[in-house]
């Protein structure tokens, strides 16, 4: 959460600040925090970017009123500039956008309030910079088109934002209060992402530091460049509609810029988006009994259009991902203080699932056979997926460790323990039940992501017969029957491996693990694998 504040005069030339209204500031979902003669300070929750600035409040704030109800229409027109995105940021900061916007006449308030926003996007959808950093330029000193690529840090060399001295890429990261908070993002590149224009002027140091010379906004200027850098495309597209629109309620007219990237252009329109939604859904997620008139008019207040089972969404909102974003604007336009909590009309009781139970069984067999339990992370490491040589692997976008990317396997979470446990005791016999997950191709999940329930047994030192020997004694105490077939698996000893079927379809592997792969991990001694999907076997025991 963040807090802004808002000079009182300026605000209470839209709206007054009754004490109805007062108290209606915070049923819009932004609790009022404190309110003087010369100011109003509102807490706004993250995922609402565009209520940070005093412009996208009002705009939200004036719907909520019934003031201008409904999806608020902005036009952008084609300013025929270009920003070219080089190849050679790719693996650094690969993405940006821009849009220009003139006739604003800048002065001391707007510029403050510009400014407040910034720093704001930055530490909460920005993520300190590092999935967007935002920039503003004076329009009249920067020649189209403008070019975004890597160079030497040495070659980038201009005068920073409140340090008129000219100095060097490396020096700005050592000496600029921004190159020390914010330098470490860059470290570890041999060339960092830089703006030149066609004079071959440096516009910006992203994410560190804008040039002294057009990166500066002051009283008087009237037009601007916009530009966002970082990681997340759509992030930037949203972060850009949010500054051009609250430059728009300033008086200001927008144009877009073509980014591009070799043959691909990209740039904002400003068009809203489209989401379907069921009115049944949305009042048993509320508990109330809305009719779809009803639903209309409270997503009218929320700054929606709503025509028959469609919702039209502003570009600005970045926090609306699903129907049940739409649910909660529903409940603040409709109103938390007249929500009546009510106590389900049912009876139930907890109940242990069958696959806990079934899982239960498997873990009793197993602990019996002398093996451990062990329980590892869903993620695993980026040199952990290189080393397994997977391809196309499962990326989280922000993670704040070094655990990037999601196991697609239990077979490299138990290579990494037994890798940890090298110098301890042997045998060791260790198993593992949990969830692996696989790309959705089919398109069938909502997330584009399968997930799966796997066991795993790993026995070092062992061989082909021993682990053998264990899915044959877990089947049999299972009361259930299964086959083998020789085959070749990555990792696994060629001739020493076998795919396991069930009921005809193949629901794992077993054998010997490569000493390659045993080298690769400095594992010492010998190991055997086995690794099966359960949801067959689930499936096979609830029948029996």
């Amino acid at each position: 959460m963040t807090n802004i504040k808002f000079p009182r005069k300026e605000f209470e030339k839209e709206i007054k600040l009754t004490p109805e209204v007062i108290e209606k500031v915070s049923l819009f979902g932004t609790p009022l925090e404190s309110i003087s003669k010369e100011e109003i300070e509102i807490e706004v929750f993250p995922n609402r970017p565009d209520l940070i600035s005093m412009q996208g409040f009002l705009r939200g704030f004036k719907a909520f009123l019934g003031k201008e109800s409904g999806l608020k229409k902005y036009s952008i027109k084609s300013s025929g500039f270009e920003i070219i995105v080089d190849k050679s940021v790719e693996n650094i900061r690969p993405y940006c956008m821009a849009a220009i916007v003139k006739g604003v006449n800048f002065d001391d308030e707007k510029i403050k309030d510009i400014m407040q926003w910034q720093e704001k996007i930055h530490a909460t959808v920005g993520r300190n910079r590092k999935k967007a950093a935002l920039g503003y330029y004076a329009l009249d000193k920067v020649k189209f088109p403008v070019k975004y690529m890597a160079d030497n840090p040495k070659n980038i060399v201009f005068e920073p934002l409140d340090m008129p001295k000219k100095m060097d890429a490396l020096q700005i990261l050592l000496k600029h209060s921004c190159g020390k908070e914010y330098g470490n993002q860059l470290s570890g590149f041999d060339k960092f992402p830089v703006y030149y224009d066609s004079n071959k002027e440096v516009l910006s140091l992203p994410p560190i530091i804008n040039s002294n010379n057009s990166g500066k906004i002051v009283a008087g200027t009237t037009d601007v460049l916009i530009e966002c850098s970082g990681s997340d495309l759509g992030i930037l597209k949203k972060v850009i509609s949010i500054a051009v629109v609250d430059l728009i309620d300033m008086g200001g007219k927008a144009y877009s810029v073509d980014i591009v990237y070799g043959n691909k252009k990209e740039c904002i329109d400003l068009k809203p988006e489209t989401m379907k939604i069921s009115i049944d859904n949305i009042n048993k997620l509320l508990g109330l009994d809305l009719k779809e008139l009803e639903v209309g008019g409270l997503l009218g207040k929320m700054g929606y259009d709503y025509d028959k089972g469609k919702v039209k969404i502003p570009a600005w909102r970045t926090d609306i991902l699903h129907e049940v974003d739409i649910a909660e604007d529903v409940a603040i336009a409709y109103g938390y203080d007249k929500l009546t909590p009510q106590i389900p009309n049912i009876s139930t009781m907890g109940e242990e699932s069958f696959e806990g139970k079934a899982k239960t069984k498997i873990s009793e067999i197993l602990i019996g056979l002398g093996l451990i339990e062990i329980s590892s992370y869903h993620l695993i490491k980026k040199e952990e997926s290189v080393l397994s040589k997977l391809e196309n692997p499962l990326e989280l976008e922000n993670s704040k460790t070094d655990y990037k990317f999601l196991r697609p396997n239990l077979l490299i979470p138990a290579l990494r323990i037994l890798t940890e446990n090298k110098d301890n005791e042997y045998p060791q016999k260790i198993f593992e039940m949990g969830t692996v997950f696989t790309r959705d191709n089919a398109k069938k999940t909502e997330t584009g992501v399968d997930e799966h329930e796997n066991l795993l047994i790993a026995l070092s030192p062992s061989n082909f017969t021993e682990i053998k020997q264990h899915l044959v004694y877990l089947f049999k105490m299972l009361n259930l029957n299964n086959t083998f077939e020789e085959c070749s698996k990555k990792s696994l000893i060629e001739g020493r491996t076998s795919r396991i079927l069930f009921d005809g379809k193949e629901i794992g592997y077993f054998g010997d693990v490569h000493p390659k792969t045993l080298i690769d991990w400095s594992i010492k001694m010998p190991v055997s694998i086995l690794e099966i999907s359960l949801e067959e076997v689930f499936n096979k025991l609830k029948i029996k």
